[in-house]
């Protein structure tokens, strides 16, 4: 068994933990992004690892996918860093987000597209950063976008989509100076 596998133990009334669920929120996410979950199964085997109670829950849902090796897997899944210095970088498609992600501007533009990006879990924490560049941020039009940073001598923006989704909570955080950031949910299909 690696540090992934959600079960090791022989009582599978045990109570899980949120980490337990991070660990399977993990392994669902890989299979998605390798192409072995199609985007509905792994929507609605993340909603019962989130709802699971005991640890016997969890066993199911990651019993036909093939474990992540080593503790290499984990931190992508954990935190993720993009920045754009001089330059311009643009990230979308399918990709896997960290629970973490910091994105950075500094004298250039980052443009990120997170509609088709695996998130792992129910909950995100986007570290937007800009210093004299553009940062904008295209989020699942369901998502629910706490913004929490701050600007000075910038614009900071969120909008577009439904004000209140039932998708992942979509925390952003940092800071803008001389910059611009711009945070906005995709069309309603």
């Amino acid at each position: 068994m690696t540090s992934l596998t959600p079960y090791a133990g022989d009582d599978p009334a045990q109570r899980a933990s949120d980490a337990d669920r991070d660990r399977v929120a993990a392994v669902l996410g890989e299979a998605l992004a390798t192409g072995r979950l199609t985007s509905t199964e792994h929507a609605d085997r993340l909603d019962a690892a989130y709802a699971a109670v005991t640890m016997g829950d969890l066993v199911p849902l990651t019993r036909d996918l093939p474990q992540i090796s080593g503790p290499t897997s984990l931190p992508s899944a954990e935190k993720q860093e993009v920045a754009a210095v001089f330059s311009k970088v643009i990230r979308g498609g399918r990709w896997v987000a960290g629970r973490h992600t910091e994105l950075r501007s500094t004298f250039g533009a980052l443009i990120v597209d997170l509609t088709d990006a695996v998130i792992p879990g129910r909950e995100v924490t986007l570290e937007l950063n800009s210093f004299c560049g553009k940062l904008i941020v295209t989020v699942p039009h369901n998502a629910h976008v706490v913004d929490e940073g701050i600007a000075l001598f910038s614009k900071r923006a969120v909008s577009g989509g439904k004000k209140e989704g039932d998708g992942p909570l979509i925390r952003v955080t940092g800071k803008a100076t001389f910059g611009k950031i711009v945070v906005y949910r995709e069309a309603y299909p």
